[in-house]
């Protein structure tokens, strides 16, 4: 797994939006092996990353703390 993708989840305080988005990205570029897609891919790039962002904040708010 790409090494610079950081560990969203802190206790100390919450993930913001730009977070996670920042870490979907990096995400959808590992794996499809783009930087940059070509204007023929951007679409599907574009989607993969708001559906990783999305199913990345409904991770966040569904994990229970050991407190929980």
């Amino acid at each position: 797994m790409c090494r610079s993708i950081k560990t969203l989840r802190k206790l100390e305080h919450p993930v913001t939006p730009e977070e996670i988005q920042a870490a979907a990205l990096q995400y959808v570029r590992k794996i499809s092996g783009y930087r940059a897609p070509s204007r023929a891919n951007q679409a599907a790039f574009e989607k993969a990353v708001t559906q990783v962002a999305e199913a990345t904040q409904t991770l966040l708010a569904e994990l229970k703390s050991k407190t929980s």
